[in-house]
């Protein structure tokens, strides 16, 4: 098989140095001996296709502590090869989406190898969501501000409430918001991006919007709604043709122009090979609905 179709083939034992959790909100923190149980911070469902992860520490603004990205970690990590998992969305409760770090855990009470495992673990968790090979959606209300602003602009598609906005306020405090940069420098254009690191304001979720962190901005009574309309119309879809077009999206977006173009025309040859690909276009011919496998081997062999 070429090797176009091995790009999406997520295996999770290679992206984290520590185990796949083995259920939801339950991880351990890797190390010698017994693993301590982690503080449960995240809520989850899963219904239809459509897992919710709910990040669930309002009284501390949904910090992403190391404890937080662990379960948030774990609860992506679950059962993610299964065929009845279609489309992730994270949303948050209360009235921030996340302040993103807690501070407590980079001052100097912590040392340089907590502050190292913080910031590394953050990384894998944004990387992570990119890696996947299901979509992931960023149900935004409220504000998002430094790694939460750097989740939202990490998550394949997001919708936030008209009432939410977005910072990098990290330059306030003495800790620029460099990791942050990463996924907000390319999510933005790189004039905005820059006046959010140098200066910390906030920005409205409609120029968020229009500089291309949001994907839609909706009544606040509405964002649940219209985010599900996004995830059911993903779920109609063959879930091995949406990893593998996920996969070369991220991959040729890293590529020029006409390298970009070899790579995609192949991975739509192909695409072409796959059963869901062969029954995509037989059913489009034949005027029918298509039964999807959601396998990932070939028709042809």
């Amino acid at each position: 098989m070429a090797a176009s179709l091995r790009l999406w083939r997520l295996k999770p034992s290679r992206i984290l140095r520590g185990r796949v959790a083995s259920g939801f909100s339950s991880g351990a923190t890797a190390g010698s001996g017994q693993q301590p149980q982690l503080e449960k911070l995240t809520s989850t469902r899963q219904l239809d296709g459509i897992r919710h992860i709910m990040l669930n520490n309002p009284k501390k603004r949904n910090a992403l502590s190391l404890s937080m990205l662990k379960c948030l970690r774990d609860d992506i990590l679950h059962d993610i090869k299964s065929k009845a998992l279609r489309v992730i969305i994270i949303s948050a409760e209360g009235p921030v989406f996340s302040a993103g770090h807690d501070l407590k855990e980079l001052s100097s009470e912590w040392d340089m190898k907590h502050h190292i495992e913080v910031f590394d673990t953050c990384a894998e968790v944004m990387t992570l969501l990119q890696k996947l090979p299901v979509p992931v959606i960023a149900q935004v209300n409220g504000l998002a501000t430094a790694a939460g602003c750097q989740l939202v602009a990490s998550c394949d598609i997001a919708v936030a409430s008209e009432k939410s906005q977005f910072a990098t306020p990290g330059v306030n405090v003495g800790l620029f918001c460099s990791t942050p940069a990463v996924a907000v420098g390319r999510a933005l254009s790189k004039k905005v991006a820059l006046e959010m690191l140098f200066t910390g304001e906030p920005i409205s979720a409609h120029n968020a919007l229009l500089h291309g962190l949001l994907s839609r901005v909706v009544p606040e009574d509405k964002l649940e709604e219209e985010t599900m309309k996004i995830a059911r119309k993903i779920c109609e879809a063959s879930r091995s043709v949406v990893a593998l077009g996920k996969a070369t999206f991220y991959r040729q977006m890293a590529l020029d122009l006409d390298a970009a173009y070899r790579m995609t025309s192949q991975v739509m040859v192909d695409n072409l090979t796959l059963k869901d690909g062969h029954e995509g276009i037989e059913a489009f011919i034949q005027k029918r609905k298509p039964t999807w496998s959601h396998d990932v081997s070939t028709a042809c062999k």
